[in-house]
């Protein structure tokens, strides 16, 4: 039986309306953070500091500040104690977290092309929040957490106040200028919604978070302008020999979420060996929506199933090929922490 067009389009106008809703992009924690820490300021005691951080700016937070504070472990103290240590660093970030809504504006278009490549995206909401220093960007279930003190910050930002190593692992990020790079940082964070979590080894972590950088590219045509991505052509061989040695341990300390203080003297090289297993895996491939969707859903917390992975890329053999031919790069020294 026909349904008269009058009926029928209203059948379908709900489904059409949720399909063109926008991504859920939260922002208001940023303004409820400069109202509270111009009022801490302005506390002489450091209790009611403490409480009115809780109070004005965790109490009626959204659920992704609580998500954020629960990631990464952020307490009301720890807030009111950072906002008393750094001002000048405060002071450097305020006008640029104004950027978030901003920062995110190809976030519809960039998804879109994410759905085209990756049909089968499941939605996330993005939210952006003031943390303290331990997140640019991280994920819980299906909500994007995007700590806006890091991620929309530039080579303006002052961190001479902050405790080493955070302070020159920190003037090297901001220096790559984040907030211009937003695109890809919400991407990245994206594809990890649509990931299973890893508790493994190197090899896990590192396969994980390069899939995540590939595919971001892939959409955004960006890349972290960080010195990882500088470092990591011109010492590929020796990365992938440290690489093969580390892969099954569970010591990220040269790899990942590091200072520069590590064997290398670059930090987070595990994310570019990561991107080169994830690059070269999709070079061998005929149908690039069907190999996405193979690395995004790949279990990586499975240890077998992340090794055949990257066996599959033919990123190891090049190492394989060099000792046949008696080229054994040399494993870089680890320098003093």
């Amino acid at each position: 039986m026909r349904l008269p067009l009058p009926l029928m389009l209203a059948l379908l106008l709900p489904f059409a309306a949720s399909a063109a809703a926008p991504t859920q992009v939260r922002t208001d924690d940023i303004d409820r953070f400069w109202a509270t820490y111009d009022a801490v300021l302005a506390e002489p005691d450091a209790a009611q500091r403490v409480a009115l951080v809780q109070q004005r700016y965790i109490d009626p937070g959204s659920p992704g500040l609580h998500a954020l504070m629960k990631v990464r472990n952020y307490t009301a103290a720890e807030y009111a104690d950072a906002m008393l240590a750094w001002p000048r660093f405060w002071s450097s970030v305020r006008p640029l977290t104004a950027n978030a809504r901003q920062a995110s504006a190809t976030l519809e278009r960039d998804l879109a092309a994410f759905r085209r490549l990756y049909p089968v995206l499941r939605p996330a909401s993005i939210t952006y929040a003031v943390g303290v220093l331990r997140t640019g960007g991280t994920t819980l279930d299906n909500q994007v957490l995007i700590g806006a003190e890091m991620a929309l910050g530039d080579a303006s930002v002052d961190v001479s106040e902050l405790p080493e190593p955070l302070r020159s692992r920190l003037r090297i990020f901001y220096d790559s200028r984040p907030g211009a790079n937003n695109a890809q940082n919400n991407l990245h964070e994206y594809v990890h919604t649509q990931q299973r979590e890893t508790t493994g080894s190197l090899a896990q972590y590192a396969v994980r978070e390069g899939v995540a950088e590939y595919v971001a590219e892939r959409i955004s045509g960006r890349r972290p302008a960080l010195p990882l991505y500088a470092y990591g052509p011109l010492h590929e061989s020796e990365i992938r020999a440290r690489f093969i040695a580390d892969m099954d341990g569970n010591d990220l300390d040269n790899w990942l979420y590091n200072s520069a203080r590590n064997a290398f003297g670059v930090s987070d090289l595990g994310y570019y060996a990561g991107y080169r297993i994830a690059q070269e895996y999709m070079h061998q491939q005929p149908d690039e929506r069907a190999a996405v969707a193979r690395m995004i859903e790949l279990d990586y917390d499975d240890p077998a199933a992340v090794r055949g992975f990257i066996e599959a890329s033919g990123w190891l053999r090049a190492a394989r090929a060099d000792e046949a031919a008696g080229q054994r790069p040399a494993v870089p020294e680890a320098k003093q922490r």
